[in-house]
């Protein structure tokens, strides 16, 4: 395992910032459907996207999920560890 690359398969927690084109909260209810009710406490929503905390891994999945709803992503950022536990 290499912590923080993407071959990091732990629970380590990872800010993130999503880019996305919303409208009308689409892209928001995607997100949190993701992240579940527990997790989905922490987005904090920005002017053109959202932050979120999250383990590397999931991603791509969230990626693919909004792409699959047609909602634009244009960027990812991945931040610094958190002290959180995805359990």
């Amino acid at each position: 395992m290499k912590n923080g690359t993407p071959k990091d398969y732990s629970e380590d927690m990872y800010k993130f910032y999503f880019e996305v084109g919303e409208w009308g909260g689409q892209a928001l209810a995607v997100i949190e459907s993701f992240l579940g009710h527990t997790h989905s406490n922490n987005i904090i929503h920005l002017e053109f996207g959202y932050e979120l905390t999250m383990p590397i891994q999931c991603a791509p999945d969230l990626v693919k999920r909004l792409i699959e709803k047609n909602i634009g992503v244009y960027q990812v950022v991945r931040g610094e560890k958190t002290q959180e536990s995805w359990r």
